[in-house]
């Protein structure tokens, strides 16, 4: 068995009359990350990384937002897909996720249990394997939500 790592990252801009999801979660907030499907940036990150990590390009080729069936998906499909597809073509198995979202607003300390769990659900994988960091921009972008993502995956 070998190990691989992969690294993700992701950014949207918080608009007015978008509902937020992060982790896969409704988050209750004034607004929502503008993105061709829900806009989850961490859900995005974590899925580039999966995808680096096995070799399989990136979020945009494998999803395309040129593509109608992804028009306003859910990421968690996404990345059900992406790691479905790594695992049955690659064989890979995730050992550990962590991640970090950076934000000054929501706050996220309240949430980040929920997001853990619902990433476990997601990915099917114990929600041990799955760290949630949260970081402000200390005012320096107040208009985006970032993320980053980095997964270790054992090829089977």
């Amino acid at each position: 068995m070998s190990m691989r790592i992969g690294i993700g990252y992701d950014i949207h801009r918080l608009v007015e009359k978008r509902e937020l999801f992060l982790g896969g979660i409704k988050i209750p907030c004034a607004r929502g990350l503008l993105g061709y499907s829900d806009g989850d940036v961490l859900l995005h990150a974590i899925c580039d990384a999966i995808l680096g990590a096995c070799g399989g390009g990136d979020i945009g080729t494998c999803f395309p937002d040129t593509a109608a069936e992804f028009k306003d998906i859910k990421s968690a499909i996404l990345l059900q897909r992406a790691y479905k597809a790594m695992a049955d073509t690659v064989g890979c198995k995730i050992v550990n996720i962590d991640t970090i979202v950076v934000c000054d607003e929501p706050r996220l300390e309240k949430y980040k249990r929920k997001i853990q769990i619902s990433i476990s659900e997601i990915l099917r994988i114990e929600k041990e394997k799955i760290n949630i960091k949260a970081k402000s921009t200390e005012k320096t972008s107040t208009d985006t939500i970032s993320s980053y993502a980095v997964v270790l995956v054992e090829n089977r």
